[in-house]
């Protein structure tokens, strides 16, 4: 073989060896990540396709969440909620608070917005495909107002359940379809009212134990009888 066909053919050769060393040690360092603890999508199968948790194995615990909500209504909308002179009504999901929204043309807006939670929390599992349906022990919504400047309704809502998976996502479709209530029924006195801040606070039980957000306020005292 003429001298310069076969230093191509060996330059060829390291190339080639080069790009599979290259794509092994990629191949090694993603692995290696995962291995190391890097964050993984639970719902994500082997194969790249969404896939619901098979939670049989796992051990039915006590668990609870709590999730918020910002409802930035503006002046004018936040004076038509609080024109009765109505406090916000903080009781859980079955307490009073029917003065506040009494000057709303459809009425207790907290009211509708604390049922409507509820029920969004109980209905998690049609709305959110791969959540696995949990029987509640418990779902309260409660409501924060915050006067001008801010002219603010912050949602509070909490779910507990004994079961074998967390109970997050229905305290954020509480939270969210409380806010998004509360925006149905003030909506005629602004369409510029901006829902923010849909979040987790904390989470409790599981495998994972407690988890709170930095900036989170300090859990209300837990109520037996609730």
């Amino acid at each position: 073989m003429p001298p310069l066909a076969a230093r191509a053919r060996q330059h060829g050769r390291a190339v080639h060896s080069r790009a599979a060393g290259a794509a092994g040690g990629a191949a090694g360092g993603a692995e290696g990540g995962a291995a190391g603890g890097a964050a993984a999508l639970s719902h994500i199968d082997a194969e790249g396709k969404a896939a619901m948790v098979d939670v049989s194995a796992k051990v039915a615990t006590g668990r609870s969440a709590t999730a918020e909500a910002v409802v930035a209504l503006g002046e004018v909308a936040y004076g038509a909620l609080t024109a009765a002179g109505g406090g916000a009504g903080g009781g859980s999901a079955g307490g009073g608070g029917g003065g506040a929204g009494a000057g709303n043309a459809k009425g207790d807006v907290l009211g509708v917005a604390r049922v409507a939670g509820v029920l969004g929390a109980k209905r998690t599992a049609e709305l959110i495909p791969l959540c696995h349906p949990l029987a509640l022990s418990h779902v309260s919504v409660d409501f924060e107002l915050r006067p001008p400047p801010a002219c603010e309704v912050v949602i509070r809502a909490r779910a507990r359940c004994v079961g074998a998976t967390g109970v997050e996502m229905e305290a954020l479709t509480a939270a969210g379809v409380a806010a998004l209530t509360v925006y149905d029924m003030c909506k005629a006195a602004s369409k510029g009212i901006v829902i923010r801040e849909v979040r987790l606070l904390e989470k409790t039980g599981g495998k994972s134990g407690t988890w709170r957000a930095p900036d989170s306020p300090p859990p209300p005292p837990t109520d037996p009888s609730a």
